[in-house]
């Protein structure tokens, strides 16, 4: 798989995201929280670091949870029966995902309290 082309290798990472997209309602939700997010920033037009922020941050939370489906199903296939390391393996990729989430909602709401305070 080394030394694969560009177009070949995002067609992987796209290939990734899509099964993620299919496979996991948390993603599908997050991806709509983004959209959610987006539509804002196009509708209130804030300054270019507002943009920066929550983009990064729902980028994050994608990623984040990107990582988290990859871990669970690789953990998942090579050890499927329950083990008290597995598991906790799998609630830290969880507890990552949850508190990069926290976070972007209080970004988000920072945002809105400067947002609908200045008008």
């Amino acid at each position: 798989m080394k030394n694969q082309s560009f177009f070949k290798r995002m067609g992987f990472a796209l290939q990734g995201i899509s099964a993620a997209f299919r496979l996991e309602s948390s993603f599908r939700l997050q991806c709509l929280a983004a959209l959610m997010v987006f539509i804002v920033l196009c509708w209130y037009k804030p300054a270019l670091m507002w943009w920066a922020l929550l983009l990064l941050n729902c980028g994050m939370v994608l990623a984040a949870e990107l990582f988290n489906t990859a871990l669970e199903h690789l953990i998942d296939h090579l050890h499927p029966s329950l083990h008290p390391s597995i598991k906790i393996a799998k609630d830290c990729a969880a507890g990552a995902v949850l508190l990069l989430s926290v976070m972007a909602v209080c970004v988000f709401v920072a945002f809105l309290l400067e947002t609908l305070c200045a008008k």
